[in-house]
């Protein structure tokens, strides 16, 4: 084979691998493994592209090199951002900081109360905070955030809403790990609050990931009338049709909306070099966001993510 043909073929292939993840994109759909993980890195398959356009280039391939610029266009227009934007028109009622984090099994449950002490976040949302992590947050936060909603479970199940605000039971989302909600009381305004952990997409458990984001779509389409937080690890970018359709129920990203949509909060070893943003913070039409943070904390596979609100009158 000689060097031309083996560079064609070596384009070829890149360029397919991409355009059959590129295909799903176009089509608004998830597709199938290894598509989903493919998706969560979106922004990176640049470099493949890229690549296959200087070989393209080299080879003289004109034809590949044509396919190398649509899908180059294609990957360009994917990576702006989606959702809605702009500021709401009422004036502002109430302020607040809230925070997400997944502290992976609890590992990171020191890191996250020293990160908690020092930024004072009003709410925070854990995610995968198992028994001994449940136990650690109420030893040592319980007098700066007096009230809490909870799923206790081992492992990745767990989960926590903590809030210097009074908080009223309200019904949590079933799934296989916990998806505890309330009702914030945020300064004489009730607020909805909801934690977000589906499952990721594992090899052979796509229908019970899809399953729980769509669970946690209806939640939002649901909650159109009141003021809402959602948040959490959601295993899921805006590049994934699943979470997409969360956003088209008219809730918006507070990341978007404090310009750091695309930075990468998983997995946190690599980030923000490369990574994919799973971990989120989801408002109704009456937020704005301000200042974006992502925090690294010890011990865990994901960046925090610390967001400041503010709640406006209805316009």
């Amino acid at each position: 084979m000689t060097h031309r043909r083996l560079g064609i073929w070596t384009t070829a292939l890149l360029l397919a691998a991409v355009s059959a993840v590129l295909g799903c994109r176009l089509a608004d759909t998830d597709g199938i493994t290894p598509v989903p993980q493919l998706l969560a890195f979106l922004p990176w398959l640049l470099a493949p592209a890229g690549l296959g356009v200087a070989l393209a280039l080299l080879t003289r391939w004109w034809p590949g090199a044509l396919w190398a610029a649509v899908v180059l266009g294609l990957l360009a227009w994917f990576i702006a951002p989606y959702g809605t934007g702009g500021e709401p028109d009422g004036r502002v009622l109430a302020s607040l900081e809230v925070l997400t984090s997944n502290v992976e099994f609890g590992q990171a449950t020191d890191a996250l109360v020293a990160t908690v002490r020092r930024e004072e976040p009003d709410v925070v949302f854990v995610e995968e905070c198992e028994h001994g992590c449940s136990a650690t947050l109420r030893r040592t936060l319980a007098g700066e955030y007096p009230y809490r909603r909870s799923v206790e479970g081992a492992g990745s199940t767990g989960s926590v809403i903590l809030s210097r605000f009074p908080l009223e039971a309200a019904p949590g989302i079933p799934a296989t790990m916990g998806m505890p909600g309330a009702v914030a009381d945020v300064r004489g305004h009730a607020v909805r609050l909801q934690l977000a952990h589906p499952m990721p997409p594992l090899p052979g458990q796509l229908d019970l990931w899809r399953s729980e984001l769509g669970e946690l779509r209806d939640f939002a389409a649901a909650s159109d009338a009141q003021p809402t937080v959602l948040a959490g690890d959601f295993n899921a970018s805006q590049d994934h049709a699943a979470f997409r359709a969360i956003l088209d129920t008219g809730l918006r990203d507070a990341a978007r909306l404090a310009g750091s949509d695309r930075t990468p909060t998983w997995p946190a070893r690599t980030a923000p070099a490369i990574g994919a943003q799973i971990d989120h913070i989801l408002v109704s039409r009456d937020f704005s966001a301000g200042d974006a943070r992502f925090l690294d904390l010890a011990d865990t596979d994901h960046r925090a993510l610390l967001v400041d609100l503010a709640l406006h009158r209805p316009g």
